[in-house]
């Protein structure tokens, strides 16, 4: 049996103490996170102030759908939780644990009075009541009593929790509530079309009109800042920060003549995007652009690649056929991993860029060419004219306008940006829509160094992607997999006391290693240890994946994950 289809009586609803331990406190840098959600410790006074100014301000209709809407994003939230700590438990339990949270987090004690879920005909009946519900507190002891129920945030939290629990759109309404006078409140949910009212819900879960209307202006701002200075973008090379704006600026100046560029920076810096950006905004933007990475062709082949070739040559010309730059007649040609040309086609180069003329291989006459070039590299090319392996003339013949890009730790700012870039690009070409980041997963990426720069950020996304279920948001061990979300934090005991949170290096003595020295001898390779360890915590979980997941310290669908690329199927 697959763990698609695991028996649902295998499952067992996460303890309390399992719920204690999503609660980490950040020694480091005084962070309190809950899973991979970064949260806040907030009194409840501040709270209420704040929903009595937006009552006031925006008036009471506009302020319950902001709260509602708040509710329902937290929803969302906490349901992805519940199913990733929870696995392929009854829909039943799945509410129970959510039950469980809410008394985490203090909100409101949920006494569950009707529970009625078939998914099959796509019935759902739900009453409950909420004792201790925080937004009632508000308005019975700080606000007054309203003519409505008040549980606005709690009503957008169980609407969503439920709709995406279950796959359907629910709609819970409040049909008692103690902020209006009530004795309780008693919390009751539907299938969305089963309320006759239930437009009325849906147009409080969407952003208000409002807010539509703000976001519509800050559009119209910005394409009139970008008419009057259009120095902050470089078609796809996209970010921020200082150093970003200063490559944007040179490209701009250099863009508008004919002068050679010469980009240094890194690999995977984005030196392809700006040499693109320099065609985009140039007179050439209509002609062709012709990118070559010089370290991808064989030395004895790129003079003819770049320069053409006359029929009879060499051996295998059997035709005549132009070159790169040929092509790139009018246009842009890129010439990128500049150091590794040959030095025939240095000489030739060198004639181009100062007589725009070729000559193609095994030809008798010369050809005029009218070619912009952009050059590129990462390494030094003033090292390489010391060591004999690049001409100097040519060097200083690129030299003319250098543009130096820097690395992606040295323009953190630009990381939120591309992140939500290549989220978009890759959810458009898998067809998956997720939640997008978890908060410690954006940490993480803000964290890195990113050796590998922009390509490598790109590719880490996309394997985030891959990994992450629809609905869901990215957790950081999908980015980083041998990420330590517990080093240097604190969890709650059982007795309610902050502890230590375990790690690895806590259960086991680092001088201890007889058990590898087993493993090894025994297993020979890391797949069969790797095998060897998933069946063993399995079977500790008793065939529970969550519970095993929670041993070996990842999310349940990356061990899902592993589980299913070893063949290991759970009875």
């Amino acid at each position: 049996m697959n763990i698609a289809t695991e028996h649902l009586n295998n499952q067992k609803r996460p303890d309390t103490q399992q719920l204690f331990e999503q609660v980490r406190f950040q020694n480091s840098d005084g962070t309190v996170w809950f899973g991979e959600q970064r949260m806040l410790l907030m009194q409840l006074a501040s709270l209420t102030n704040f929903r009595k100014e937006q009552i006031l301000t925006v008036g009471l209709e506009r302020a319950k759908g902001f709260f509602m809407r708040l509710g329902y994003s937290l929803g969302q939230k906490d349901a992805e939780l519940v199913k990733r700590l929870s696995g392929n438990l009854a829909p039943e339990e799945l509410f129970r644990t959510g039950f469980q949270l809410h008394a985490l987090k203090g909100s409101v004690r949920v006494e569950e009075k009707t529970l009625e879920i078939d998914p099959k005909n796509q019935h759902f009946l739900a009453k409950f009541t909420m004792h201790d519900a925080y937004e009632a507190e508000m308005f019975t002891s700080e606000l007054g009593l309203i003519d409505g129920p008040a549980c606005w945030a709690l009503v957008g939290h169980a609407s969503s929790f439920a709709s995406e629990l279950l796959g359907q759109e629910i709609i819970f309404k409040e049909k008692q509530c103690r902020g209006c006078g009530d004795h309780l409140c008693l919390f009751e949910g539907r299938p969305a079309t089963e309320w006759e009212d239930y437009q009325t819900y849906r147009n409080y879960f969407k952003s208000s009109p409002i807010i539509e209307e703000l976001y519509e202006l800050q559009d119209q701002i910005s394409v009139l800042r970008h008419k009057i200075d259009n120095s902050s973008s470089l078609g796809n090379f996209i970010g921020k920060s200082d150093g970003y704006q200063k490559v944007c600026k040179l490209a701009k100046k250099a863009s508008t003549g004919k002068v050679s560029v010469l980009l240094l920076g890194e690999t995977g810096v984005g030196k392809e995007l700006v040499a693109k950006g320099i065609h985009k905004n140039s007179e050439r933007s209509e002609q062709p652009f012709i990118a070559v990475n010089c370290a991808a062709i064989p030395p004895d082949l790129i003079e003819a690649e770049l320069f053409g070739v006359e029929k009879g040559a060499y051996t295998g010309a059997t035709q005549s056929r132009e070159g790169r730059f040929e092509r790139a007649h009018k246009g842009t040609i890129f010439l990128d991993e500049l150091v590794e040309l040959s030095p025939r086609s240095q000489a030739a180069l060198l004639r181009v860029l100062q007589e725009g003329e070729l000559e193609r291989v095994g030809d008798t006459h010369t050809r005029s060419v009218d070619v912009r070039v952009i050059a590129a590299t990462n390494e030094s090319l003033s090292k390489a004219v010391e060591e004999g392996r690049f001409r100097a003339d040519l060097y200083y013949r690129l030299n003319v306008y250098p543009i130096d890009i820097p690395p992606l730790r040295q323009r953190r700012e630009d990381i939120s940006m591309l992140t939500d870039h290549f989220l978009k690009k890759y959810e458009a070409f898998y067809t998956k829509k997720t939640l997008g980041l978890s908060d410690l997963a954006m940490k993480a990426l803000l964290n890195y160094r990113w050796p590998g720069n922009v390509r490598e950020l790109e590719n880490v996304i996309e394997r985030g992607l891959i990994l992450a279920e629809s609905g869901e948001s990215i957790d950081a061990q999908y980015l980083f997999p041998s990420m330590n979300m517990g080093q240097d934090s604190q969890i709650i005991s059982p007795e309610g006391e902050l502890i230590n949170a375990p790690t690895s290096s806590n259960e086991l003595s680092p001088d201890s290693t007889d058990w590898m020295d087993q493993a090894l001898d025994q297993m020979g390779s890391l797949e069969k240890v790797e095998e060897a360890l998933l069946q063993h915590s399995l079977v500790r979980a008793e065939n529970n994946v969550a519970e095993a997941a929670r041993l070996l310290g990842v999310s349940r669908p990356t061990l899902a994950y592993r589980l299913k690329k070893l063949n290991i199927e759970v009875v």
